[in-house]
C-alpha cells in the first residue's frame, strides 16, 4: 500500500543514497555548503530531466510551486536558480560521473539475463559517439572547427538491456579511434564498431587482450587471400575468407591473419565488407553481430530526444558534464526501475507517464499498470479474518 510517498519519491528510494555519500566525500563536493547540498543538486537535475524543464528558472518556477513537498522528495536546501546554476558550474562533475558508474553496475546486473538477437555467452558490446553541436561563443572551451564547437559522448554499449557501460566526453576535436586506448579490453568480449575506428595497430592491442573486434573494412584495404571457405549465398553472404594485410603500416600493426567476410544487405541494396580476428563464428553471425550494432544509434537518438543533453542550463565545461552525466544516471534510475518492477512497456512510456506524475501520491506501479491496490488481496496477509465471507 501507498505510505503517502510522491512518485519522485518512491523513484529517489531506488537510488544508493550511501553510495552517492561516497561519491560526494570522496571530491569533498559539500566542503563548505550550508545549505543546497549536493543531493539536493542531483535531485533538482533529475526533476529537470524527468519533467523536460527548459532552463534554471523553469525549475526554480516549478519547485517553488510545490514547496511544500520537496523535504519529503529529499530536497532541503532552498531552490533558486543562482544557487543550482553557482553548485553546476563549481562542484566536480566527477560526482555524478562515479555514482552514475555504480548505477550502471547496477543495471548490468539486473539486465544480465536479457535475451539477445544472438544465442552468445560472451558480453556484445557496440562501440561508437554522437556529436552534440554548441555555440562557440558561449562554449568557447568546446573545440571543433573555427566558427562552431561540439562535444562528442564516446559510448560503449553494452547490447544485452542496451546499458552505456563506458561514456567519455570530450569536445569535438577528438576522433574517435583515440578512445581505444582509453578502453579497457574485456577478455572473450565481442567489440562491434564502424569504420572510424579501423586502427590496426589499437585493433591488434584487442587481440592480444583476447578480445574479438567486428569491424567494417575500408575501399583501400590491402590484403592477400590464405584461405576461401564456402558460404550460402542464399543467405547474404558472398565470401568468407582468411587474408593477411599487405600494406607496408597495416603489415607491421597487424601481422596476424584476419577474417574478411562479405555481406549483401538486400533491404539496403548495398555490400559490407567485415573484419575480425574471431575464426569460430559462422559467417553469418559476423554480418549480424555487426547489424545488431544499429542498438547504440537507437540509443543515442533516444537520449538526445527523450533527455535533455542538447540544451545545458550553464555554459562551462563543468556544468555540461554534471548535466550529461546526471542525464545518464536518470536513464539508469528509470531502467532499474523498469526491470526491478517488471514493467512491460518501454523506457519512453514510462518518462512520458512520470513527467505529469511526479507529485502525485500514487504507488508508482498502480500508476503505471493501473492496478486497482484498494482491492488487492495480499497472498501473506497473516491478520485473521473475524468472519467467514
Amino acid at each position: 500500500m501507498n505510505s503517502g510517498k510522491t512518485v519522485m519519491a518512491q523513484l529517489v528510494s531506488y537510488l544508493p543514497a550511501h553510495t552517492f555519500r561516497r561519491c560526494v566525500h570522496k571530491y569533498r563536493g559539500n566542503h563548505k555548503v550550508k545549505t543546497f547540498s549536493c543531493w539536493d543538486q542531483f535531485l533538482c537535475m533529475v526533476f529537470a530531466q524527468l519533467t523536460y524543464r527548459e532552463s534554471l528558472r523553469d525549475i526554480e518556477t516549478c519547485l517553488r510551486a510545490m514547496d511544500s513537498k520537496l523535504y519529503h522528495m529529499g530536497i532541503h536546501g532552498k531552490v533558486s536558480r543562482s544557487t543550482l546554476a553557482d553548485a553546476n558550474e563549481e562542484r566536480d562533475w566527477r560526482i555524478y560521473a562515479e555514482f552514475a558508474q555504480a548505477l550502471i553496475h547496477s543495471a548490468r546486473h539486473l539486465y544480465r539475463d536479457e535475451p539477445f538477437c544472438l544465442e552468445l555467452d560472451e558480453t556484445v558490446y557496440a562501440l561508437d559517439s554522437s556529436t552534440i553541436d554548441l555555440c562557440l561563443s558561449l562554449f568557447p572551451w568546446a573545440k571543433f572547427r573555427t566558427t562552431k564547437g561540439a562535444i562528442k559522448l564516446h559510448t560503449l554499449l553494452d547490447l544485452k538491456g542496451n546499458i552505456p557501460v563506458f561514456i567519455e566526453i570530450t569536445d569535438g576535436k577528438v576522433h574517435d579511434v583515440n578512445i581505444l586506448d582509453v578502453l579497457l579490453p574485456e577478455p572473450g568480449a565481442y567489440y562491434v564498431m564502424d569504420r572510424g575506428y579501423l586502427d590496426f595497430a589499437r585493433l591488434h592491442l584487442l587481440n592480444r587482450h583476447h578480445a574479438f573486434f567486428v569491424i567494417r573494412a575500408k575501399s583501400n584495404l590491402q590484403s592477400r587471400r590464405l584461405y576461401s571457405w564456402p558460404v550460402d549465398k542464399t543467405t547474404g553472404l558472398r565470401c568468407d575468407q582468411t587474408i593477411v594485410l599487405t600494406g607496408f603500416y597495416p603489415s607491421k600493426d597487424y601481422p596476424d591473419k584476419l577474417r574478411r567476410v562479405k555481406f549483401f544487405d538486400e533491404e539496403e541494396q548495398r555490400h559490407f565488407i567485415f573484419l575480425t580476428n574471431n575464426f569460430t563464428l559462422s559467417a553469418l553471425t559476423i554480418a549480424q553481430l555487426y547489424k545488431s550494432r544499429w542498438q547504440i544509434e537507437l540509443f543515442f537518438k533516444w537520449i538526445k530526444q527523450h533527455l535533455r543533453i542538447k540544451a545545458f542550463y550553464g555554459t562551462t565545461e563543468n556544468a555540461v558534464k554534471t548535466q550529461i552525466w546526471i542525464a545518464i544516471s536518470v536513464y539508469l534510475l528509470v531502467a532499474i526501475v523498469k526491470k526491478q518492477l517488471k514493467l512491460d512497456i518501454t523506457l519512453y512510456t514510462f518518462l512520458q507517464i512520470l513527467s505529469i506524475s511526479l507529485f502525485e501520491k500514487v504507488p508508482i506501479l498502480q500508476l503505471l499498470t493501473n492496478t486497482d491496490y484498494n482491492n488487492l488481496i495480499l497472498q501473506n496477509d497473516r491478520q485473521l479474518n473475524l468472519f467467514d465471507l
